[in-house]
């Protein structure tokens, strides 16, 4: 009868192990969303591209074009507001920096 037992719960720790990737998968990702601290316009990373919170401020940019935002660019990441380029930072959705690529 113990063994009976002690095959149940490990079949069943077993099952619920297996189970644990597809439940997180289940959740949505926006429960887990990671509010990003914004980037700061004056740090080192954010002047080299040249990124200002609003694009209209980038007027005089050689490589600006009207309707480009950080918001339509390839590198943004709509769900915490991040971008590749800046790692671990959230920019302004109107912002834009010279490395804007159109998503395709």
């Amino acid at each position: 009868m113990a063994n009976s037992s002690r095959r149940d719960f490990v079949r069943h720790s077993l099952m619920g192990l297996a189970a644990l990737p597809l439940g997180a998968g289940i959740l949505s990702t926006r429960a887990f969303a990671q509010e990003l601290p914004r980037l700061d316009p004056q740090a080192p990373e954010a002047q080299a591209l040249n990124y200002v919170e609003d694009a209209s401020q980038a007027s005089d940019h050689p490589a600006f074009e009207e309707g480009e935002r950080c918001d339509n660019c390839m590198f943004f990441q709509p769900e915490n507001e991040g971008c590749q380029l800046f790692p671990g930072k959230s920019v302004e959705p109107a912002g834009w920096c010279q490395s804007w690529t159109a998503r395709s």
